[in-house]
C-alpha cells in the first residue's frame, strides 16, 4: 500500500473555514473546543473495510438541540469550567476526554467514563475511556484525539509513517493498540465486575490533525484514514524562512484542538515569530504547533496550522517507526 496514492483536489473548505463559518459566534476556549471534537471530521473512515463497524462517529450535520446547547454553554460557561477542573500539567488527551464526558453527560448517555479494570490481584488490565448508554444497549467508546506528521521516507504501510511531534508513537501504533486490545477489553474476565450490562457494541473515535511536510500538503493518505480528515503542514526550523506568514501565534498544547482564534495584540509578526522559534529551539527540541492568522478588527482568526521541527526530526522520526518499534 503506497504512502501517497496521488495529488488531492483542493478541498472546497479548509477545517480552519469551515470551523469559523459554523462557530465564529463562540467566544469561550473551551466551549470551541468542545465545538471542534462534535463537529470535525474524523480521522479514521468509519464505512473503511479495515476495521468493520469498529469505528465511532458523532454523526453530522449535528442536531439543532446540539448547536442550540453549545450556543447557550458559550453564554454561561462556568459548569463546563467546573467540570474541567483545568490544572497547567493536564495532558491535552485528558481534556479532550472530559469535555466529551461533560458533552455525554449533558446528553444523559454516559454510563462510565475512566473505569480502570484490575484483577483480584490488583494488576491493571485496560481503562473504559466511555460507557454509554443507546436505548438498551450498552457502547464501549475508546477516545483519541491524535497529531500525526507524515513522515515519507519510503515504501509502506501509511499509518505507520504518521509520527506523533515528540516521536512517542505513530498512527499504526496507536490503531493496532485500539483495535487488537483495548477494544476487546469487555471480554476479559477481570472485567465483567465493572459493568452494569453486556457491552453490545465496541467502537473506536478518533480526532485531530494529520500534517503533511509543506511539500506533500496535497498528499492523499492509504484507505483507512478520511479523506475529509483535518490537516496541516510541517516544516524544518531551516525551511521556516520559506513560509509565507505576516501574522501566527505558537499554540500551547491545550489550544491544539480548534482552530485558534485569538486577540489582535497577542498575534506575532514575522520577525518576533522568528525569534521565538529560535529561542525555543536553542534549548529544547520539541515541535511547536503555529497558527497562521488573517486579522480582523476583533480578533485573529486561524486561517493554517503547522508543525515547525528540529532540523534533524526527519532522521530521528525515521529511526523512531523502524519495524518493530512502537508497536504496542
Amino acid at each position: 500500500m503506497p504512502i501517497l496514492q496521488a495529488r488531492a483536489e483542493a478541498p472546497a473548505q479548509s477545517c480552519q473555514q469551515r470551523f469559523h463559518l459554523r462557530w465564529g459566534h463562540l467566544r469561550d476556549p473551551h466551549v470551541r473546543a468542545l465545538a471542534w471534537l462534535l463537529d470535525s471530521p474524523d480521522l479514521l473512515d468509519p464505512a473503511a473495510p479495515q476495521w468493520p463497524g469498529q469505528v465511532a462517529s458523532i454523526g453530522a450535520p449535528l442536531p439543532p438541540a446540539t448547536l442550540q446547547w453549545l450556543a447557550a454553554l458559550d453564554l454561561a460557561p462556568q459548569a463546563l469550567h467546573e467540570y474541567l477542573a483545568i490544572q497547567p500539567f493536564t495532558r491535552l488527551g485528558r481534556y479532550a476526554e472530559r469535555l466529551m464526558a461533560f458533552y455525554f453527560a449533558a446528553q444523559g448517555v454516559l454510563r462510565a467514563h475512566g473505569v480502570q479494570v484490575r484483577t483480584d490481584s490488583n494488576e491493571t488490565i485496560g481503562e473504559f475511556d466511555f460507557l454509554l448508554q443507546q436505548g438498551d444497549d450498552l457502547l464501549h467508546w475508546e477516545f483519541a484525539t491524535k497529531f500525526y506528521l507524515l513522515e515519507p521516507s519510503g515504501a509502506g504501510q501509511a499509518a505507520d509513517y504518521f509520527v506523533g511531534p515528540n516521536l512517542a508513537d505513530t498512527l499504526g501504533a496507536k490503531m493496532h493498540k485500539i483495535f487488537s486490545r483495548q477494544l476487546i477489553l469487555a471480554q476479559h474476565p477481570a472485567a465483567q465486575r465493572y459493568l452494569p450490562q453486556p457491552v453490545a457494541r465496541a467502537q473506536a473515535l478518533l480526532k485531530g490533525w494529520l500534517f503533511y511536510h509543506r511539500h506533500d500538503e496535497g498528499a492523499v493518505a492509504s484507505p483507512g484514514v478520511a479523506a475529509g480528515h483535518c490537516r496541516g503542514f510541517w516544516c524544518a526550523l531551516a525551511e521556516v524562512e520559506q513560509l509565507d506568514v505576516h501574522h501566527a501565534v505558537i499554540l500551547p498544547r491545550l489550544s491544539w484542538l480548534a482552530p485558534a482564534r485569538v486577540a489582535p495584540q497577542q498575534a506575532l509578526d514575522r520577525q518576533a515569530l522568528d525569534a521565538a522559534l529560535a529561542e525555543h529551539f536553542a534549548h529544547d527540541s520539541m515541535p511547536l504547533l503555529v497558527a497562521l492568522l488573517e486579522m480582523t478588527p476583533d480578533a485573529a482568526l486561524e486561517v493554517g496550522r503547522g508543525f515547525i521541527v528540529p532540523d534533524d526530526w526527519r532522521e530521528r522520526a525515521g529511526q523512531r517507526r523502524r519495524p518493530g518499534v512502537g508497536a504496542a
